[in-house]
């Protein structure tokens, strides 16, 4: 059997493609950032904030608790994204790690 190789730079174009088009990941950023604030009533429906923007990646980071450039080199194929921050990843948008890695 031949060892796959992740191709990080185009893992990370999928990432940038989730963060700018995956309402589940929107949703879950939406409610993390607002809800303390008491701008999130938890549902999502009746929201006031726009549900078809895309999230910023200071948003993301935010909610990873990384800061912008840790975001940019993910998404770029600079920086690896470490297990546990893929699968929470995968979790927040709803996805497997099959739908987000490319391999070589």
């Amino acid at each position: 059997m031949a060892r796959k190789y992740i191709n990080w730079e185009k893992t990370g174009k999928n990432l940038q493609i989730l963060r700018a088009d995956n309402l589940a990941l929107r949703k879950y950023v939406c409610r993390e950032l607002n809800y303390d604030k008491g701008d999130c009533s938890g549902d999502c429906d009746t929201c006031k904030y726009d549900m078809d923007t895309n999230i910023s990646r200071t948003e993301l980071a935010k909610v990873f608790n990384v800061s912008d450039s840790v975001i940019f080199n993910w998404e770029n194929g600079i920086t690896p994204v470490d297990l546990e921050d893929m699968l929470f990843y995968c979790q927040l948008a709803e996805v497997t790690l099959d739908d987000i890695v490319v391999y070589d």
